[in-house]
């Protein structure tokens, strides 16, 4: 009887052990850069992503100049449909975030600006 016991515990012991050797620490996940906030072009004009809609305003008056929405289509990426209220027309516009402080972006006509995080100090 002692020789069964004696084999059940170190069986158990085998069992145990091999839940410990194999535990291994999980991948750290980074967290998906967002776009979301505001944002400052070269003039002064400010951009705001905020859950799915975008809206460009002067920092002046914080008149509207162009509203719309933006789409993640990629881990760094965002397309922005938007309609000028100046111009009354519409244009899309694709942005990938080359730092988690500075977007770059290229409009459908091929020009291109970047805008820079605007901290929450400002």
């Amino acid at each position: 009887m002692r020789k069964i016991v004696t084999a059940l515990s170190l069986v158990a012991l085998a069992g145990l052990a091999s839940c410990v050797s194999n535990s291994r620490p999980l991948p750290r996940v980074e967290p998906t850069p967002t776009v979301e906030g505001q944002w400052v072009d070269p003039n002064g004009i400010v951009s705001t992503f905020q859950a799915g809609t975008f809206t460009t305003r002067t920092t002046d008056t914080n008149q509207l100049l162009a509203s719309g929405t933006y789409t993640n289509v990629g881990p760094r990426l965002v397309e922005i449909n938007m309609t000028s209220l100046l111009r009354n027309t519409q244009s899309r516009v694709n942005c990938a975030l080359a730092t988690d402080n500075q977007l770059n972006c290229t409009s459908e006509a091929g020009s291109q600006f970047s805008l820079v995080r605007q901290s929450s100090g400002f």
